[in-house]
């Protein structure tokens, strides 16, 4: 384009050759930010707090609520198995919702099942529930210590909150389970 006069040029041409100089320029300017190690991790954790405020307001605004894991008082519940869906707790992630039901559901067969079964079946499903209990105890335990640091995004905060509920559920209901099958055990009877 070296003989060619700007009238030949079409105005659109000229109109994308400004925007590319004026991201070129903006370009420039980022990349000068750039140069001062300092300068840009302040920046950038400055960008990420307000990202992060921005986000919980959009929540909040929507109806979330980040404290409603104290909604339901596990220790007012005996059987959670006891409660209608009405009084469940409340989980924000689905996939909880739906763990939840399934663990409802598994625990309630149970519940019968002990009613007929021998013995030696209810001894080995007391081992495993004990093992079981242990497992959930330990990762009630990371949850909370997890959540006492402080440092994570709210995003975070409100999964790890909603976790440590599903393990108090599933620890309540597996204490439940555990010492109808020790009276099993020790009465002997089918």
């Amino acid at each position: 384009m070296q003989n060619t006069d700007l009238t030949s040029v079409s105005p659109s041409t000229v109109k994308e050759d400004k925007e590319f100089k004026k991201t070129d320029r903006e370009l420039d300017t980022d990349s000068d930010d750039l140069d001062s190690d300092e300068d840009s991790a302040d920046a950038l954790r400055a960008r990420e707090e307000a990202e992060a405020a921005i986000e919980l307001e959009k929540l909040q605004a929507g109806g979330f609520n980040f404290e409603e894991e104290n909604d339901f008082d596990f220790d007012a519940v005996d059987n959670i198995l006891d409660l209608n869906e009405t009084t469940f707790p409340k989980f924000t992630l689905a996939k909880n919702k739906a763990r939840f039901l399934r663990m409802v559901s598994w625990y309630r067969q149970k519940e019968e099942w002990i009613e007929v079964a021998p013995v030696s079946g209810v001894t080995k499903l007391f081992k495993q529930q004990s093992k079981e209990l242990e497992g959930i105890r330990a990762s009630k335990m990371d949850y909370e210590m997890e959540l006492e640091t402080g440092t994570l995004t709210p995003s975070q905060r409100s999964y790890r909150r909603d976790e440590l509920k599903m393990c108090k559920v599933q620890e309540k209901m597996a204490v439940h389970l555990i010492s109808k099958l020790q009276v099993k055990i020790k009465s002997g009877r089918r």
